[in-house]
């Protein structure tokens, strides 16, 4: 079986943790979160809160990778954005 390679991003305003990890074919979303170790650095992160998506797609913890992946891990909203458009 061979390897894939897939980025893992997670943003704050102030900070970005980007990921470059090689995995097993077959490996999905949930194990890659697991072995960049995420979330150990950022124990706010709670996988039944925040969304995952690939891509700007969201997905589920089982959706299977592809080489070239690019996961995003979002935060959750803190106000909506037609609010936040008002303030400006």
């Amino acid at each position: 079986m061979s390897n894939i390679f897939i980025n893992l991003v997670y943003a704050l305003p102030k900070k970005q943790y980007i990921y470059h990890i090689e995995l097993a074919s077959g490996s999905n979303v949930g194990q890659a979160i697991i072995i960049s170790d995420i979330l150990f650095l950022r124990p706010e992160i709670n996988l039944k809160k925040n969304k995952i998506g690939i891509f700007g797609r969201f997905v589920k913890l089982s959706e299977i990778l592809y080489d070239g992946d690019r996961i995003e891990i979002y935060r959750p909203m803190t106000a909506k954005p037609k609010d936040l458009f008002k303030r400006r």
